[in-house]
């Protein structure tokens, strides 16, 4: 990274300081250059069906992540500043992994491929070893461990002295983070499917091993971190330490939070092949053929001549109708209750 002092960490230094990276830069561009030649190739094998615009921008998101935190001011100043250092691997295994998972590569591929590429394609994504890689417990494992070994050992300094380490180390994150969260927000046709529950769950219990690392960097008695690049300005060695603890328990919770969030909502959102019901619509008409089930409500509804089919929408509305006659004033079940009614169901 070179030996003279660089200036004050700012985010003036951090957006115009830039290093020049070309194995990153190479790789990223070659990325970019196969990814868009796909979306164009399956634009025009189907032009009513192209490959959706916002999983393009999601994986060239996720490309740019990488850039910036590899080439940018965080990249400059990450032998320097050990929280800067901390944003940079949050960045690497937590930022830019889901943008590329979010972009569905491997599907793309099989769509803009033809034999024998694409018939290979499927039989690597369907093989033992990438079942084994993209297991989600070996993802969950494989993530606690990057995180506790690469900050709780002496790696670290293995990686400041070592530029080949160093190197490594991003693209393990990036390896890391990508099997991470593959079987859990990705839609790969990978061999796991997860239900959202569990999806839910293995993001979460990622947070503890979060913050576990950052309380133990931020309460550390001693400087476990040699930065390469001297300074002169800053805070202590010590308080940097702290301070990137503070990185990886605060950082990392709230990215996860954000990416349990989103699971949340797909899980809400989601339509199932029969009905297109989300799992709120599912929960509703489950209650409602438990209470038919049960004769709480009837299979007909009175004067409505709906049969009691769950997926009939009209039973539906007969059967909100039916409760608003039932809690109306002219049922002798309601008498002294007012004349004001219940909304139904």
């Amino acid at each position: 990274m070179g030996s003279t002092e660089l200036p004050p960490f700012s985010l003036t230094e951090a957006v115009s300081r830039w290093q020049f990276a070309p194995v990153v830069t190479a790789f990223t561009v070659l990325f970019a250059g196969l990814y868009l030649w796909g979306a164009v190739r399956v634009a025009r094998r189907h032009p009513a069906r192209p490959w959706p615009v916002l999983r393009t921008a999601a994986f060239l998101g996720g490309l740019l992540v990488v850039v910036l935190a590899t080439q940018s001011g965080i990249g400059t100043y990450d032998d320097t500043l050990f929280w800067v250092h901390m944003i940079q691997h949050l960045m690497l295994i937590m930022i830019a992994p889901p943008l590329l998972v979010a972009g569905q590569p491997v599907t793309l591929l099989l769509h803009a491929s033809r034999n024998p590429l694409h018939t290979w394609v499927k039989r690597v994504v369907r093989s033992r070893p990438v079942a084994w890689l993209t297991w989600p417990a070996f993802g969950v494992m494989a993530y606690a461990a990057t995180i506790v070994g690469t900050h709780l050992t002496g790696f670290m300094n293995l990686v400041e002295s070592n530029p080949a380490v160093h190197d490594g180390e991003h693209v393990l994150y990036l390896v890391v983070g990508y099997l991470y969260f593959l079987p859990l927000i990705g839609r790969e046709p990978i061999r796991w499917k997860v239900s959202y529950p569990l999806r839910l769950f293995l993001l979460f219990i990622a947070m503890p091993v979060d913050a576990f690392t950052g309380v133990v960097l931020g309460s550390a008695s001693s400087d476990p971190f040699a930065p390469t690049v001297p300074r002169s300005w800053g805070p202590s060695a010590l308080d940097d330490v702290h301070m990137g603890g503070a990185v990886m328990w605060i950082g990392g919770a709230a990215i996860m939070f954000v990416m349990i969030m989103i699971t949340f909502f797909a899980w809400s959102r989601e339509t199932r092949p029969s009905g297109g019901m989300g799992w709120l619509e599912s929960a509703r008409r489950a209650n409602l053929a438990e209470k038919i089930s049960a004769g709480t409500v009837p299979a007909r509804v009175p004067g409505s001549g709906a049969a009691a089919s769950i997926d009939d929408d009209e039973h539906l509305a007969a059967y909100n109708a039916y409760l608003a006659r039932l809690n109306g004033p002219g049922n002798p079940g309601n008498a002294g209750q007012g004349s004001s009614a219940h909304p139904g169901a």
